[in-house]
């Protein structure tokens, strides 16, 4: 069955129809990678977008649902080039398009994925609708005009607090919408985590015998967050170690007066050349953002820039002084993407101890 997505600037795209069969307005982002794409369906980053897949071929692995970076995807749509018919893989428990279905999220495969993704890059990201009926046009973009795509890490967080595993080192999981990874890379470090919803507030976190906190990655506008950037601010005050993933670099940034800005279209993609500064090296790193923190509002008496992304030199990680504070912006835990930066964990952990 045919279905078209519709841009907020009146391009239309067709496709046919996979997965659940509903209508949809989201944020039309763009992903790189060329494999991964179970850990990007259910990356909790993801809330409130539609991705279109650069790489031409889906699913030719199918899916291993233990490859899950949460406990449901968070994609509003998916589009592709071509979802593969028949999957190979030894691990694989089901197909892309049962998946989708099951889940509820609708997708259109035999779309133009090239053309539609240079759209994005040229024009910025950009709402879009995934319809059925196209037949009033003028109606469709006067929708798509008038989404909202906020306050999305509400959705996504932990409900109530949580304790996980029972190793030595206690960590404290502030939960913006984190990645399973992330708790895994923490596990096998011998930790034991405690995990806190988006809305806990700083005094019950301190109350709790932590030797740090991590601070999640997530989705959305980071300004939003206004609750969790006073929680994380006096997190700060408290001279707690400190290790920022993400959105929770962004949500450190603003907590001591920095700015963001949303990017043209963003860095999605396991192939993101990073440099830390220290070690005067090279990283290719995995990324899943839309917000970058503006170099300029960086107050010099606080904090200071420990990498920077070689594409467009953006931040990509911040060191805050007299602190044991290290912030940033792509993801060392990966899935999908290389584990090249792994060892913040260690880094991280090694001060504590």
């Amino acid at each position: 069955m045919k279905g078209y997505l519709v841009l907020e600037n009146g391009e239309i795209f067709e496709g046919e129809r996979i997965g659940y069969r509903k209508n949809v307005i989201c944020e039309i982002v763009f992903n790189t990678s060329m494999t991964g794409y179970l850990e990007i369906f259910t990356d909790p980053s993801y809330a409130g977008q539609g991705i279109v897949m650069t790489y031409p071929l889906i699913g030719n692995y199918g899916l291993t649902l233990e490859d899950k970076e949460s406990r449901k995807p968070w994609v509003e749509a998916v589009f592709v080039h071509e979802l593969a018919e028949i999957e190979s893989n030894f691990r694989s428990k089901l197909h892309v398009e049962k998946f989708l279905k099951y889940n509820e999220v609708p997708g259109l495969q035999n779309v133009n994925t090239r053309k539609l993704t240079k759209i994005l890059r040229q024009n910025g990201t950009m709402k879009g609708m995934l319809t059925d009926d196209i037949s009033n046009l003028e109606e469709i973009i006067k929708e798509i005009k008038s989404y909202k795509n906020d306050h999305l890490v509400e959705k996504v967080s932990s409900s109530e607090i949580t304790q996980i595993g029972d190793g030595d080192i206690s960590i404290g999981l502030f939960d913006f919408g984190s990645k399973q990874n992330i708790i895994e890379s923490l596990l096998k470090r011998n930790c034991k985590i405690t995990i806190f919803p988006q809305d806990t507030s700083a005094e019950t976190i301190l109350s709790y015998p932590l030797q740090g906190i991590v601070l999640s990655n997530g989705p959305g506008n980071p300004e939003d967050c206004t609750t969790a950037i006073k929680n994380i601010k006096k997190l700060y005050e408290s001279d707690i170690p400190i290790l920022g993933i993400c959105l929770g670099h962004q949500l450190m940034g603003l907590a001591t007066g920095a700015k963001t800005y949303k990017l043209r279209y963003g860095h999605r993609g396991p192939n993101h050349p990073v440099k830390d500064v220290k070690k005067d090296r090279v990283y290719i790193t995995s990324q899943n953002h839309g917000y970058a923190i503006d170099d300029s509002t960086i107050n010099p008496e606080i904090a200071e820039v420990s990498h920077i992304n070689l594409n467009d030199n953006t931040v990509e990680g911040l060191k805050y002084k007299n602190k044991e504070i290290y912030t940033v912006q792509f993801h060392p835990e990966a899935c999908p993407g290389p584990k090249d930066t792994e060892y913040l964990f260690d880094e991280f952990l090694q001060k504590l101890k």
